[in-house]
């Protein structure tokens, strides 16, 4: 279970992590901007720290999910692809909730962290950290149905790693549009294809 969890968790860091980075850019100016100003500063890893607990959590429980769905669905391997209905609703789930209300809430925040990092700012760690937590939740409010997308395409999957970080990183820059849509769109036909598949 360890191991599972460690991996799902160095997943959301290669994924996840590069489309914080302009939320630690805007901490940093910010924090620069109060050293200039002979203020106290918490150092950004702080921010960072707190950002990644959130999905060291969510990890677990992706990993306790990952279990459950291979007892359900076995495979010949717990990071091969899930196929059959799991794989279609893993798919349905995602693509769905690209269209949520929730989703778009959740992507507005993760837009803006300026207005969040300003008005919560501190000079005390532990509220740093948890101004990590809180938009480490964000992030995970907007990614966690994208995350399900590895099951259908196998855990650890390089490739599909690389392109959901790379959409994850446009779909925050560009906001609720086209990015968003397109991606659920492209999700439901994939689950319905399966679908049709398994009638």
């Amino acid at each position: 279970m360890a191991a599972l969890v460690l991996m799902w968790f160095l997943m959301a860091i290669a994924t996840m992590l590069p489309s914080a980075a302009p939320m630690i850019r805007t901490y940093c100016e910010i924090a620069d901007t109060a050293r200039l100003k002979r203020e106290p500063v918490v150092h950004p890893l702080v921010l960072v720290a707190g950002y990644l607990a959130t999905w060291l959590a969510a990890s677990v429980l992706f990993a306790s999910l990952t279990m459950v769905v291979h007892r359900l669905a076995p495979t010949s391997g717990i990071l091969e692809p899930v196929t059959g209905v799991a794989g279609a609703i893993a798919l349905l789930v995602a693509g769905l909730y690209q269209f949520s209300a929730l989703k778009q809430a959740c992507l507005e925040k993760c837009r803006n962290p300026f207005s969040i990092l300003f008005a919560n700012w501190s000079a005390r760690p532990a509220r740093i950290f948890r101004l990590g937590l809180e938009q480490g939740l964000w992030c995970l409010g907007c990614c966690w149905a994208l995350m399900l997308v590895m099951f259908a395409v196998g855990i650890m999957n390089v490739f599909w790693m690389a392109l959901i970080g790379l959409f994850t990183l446009i779909e925050k820059q560009w906001g609720v549009g086209l990015p968003t849509r397109l991606a659920g769109a492209i999700l439901l036909v994939w689950a319905a294809v399966l679908i049709l598949v398994l009638a």
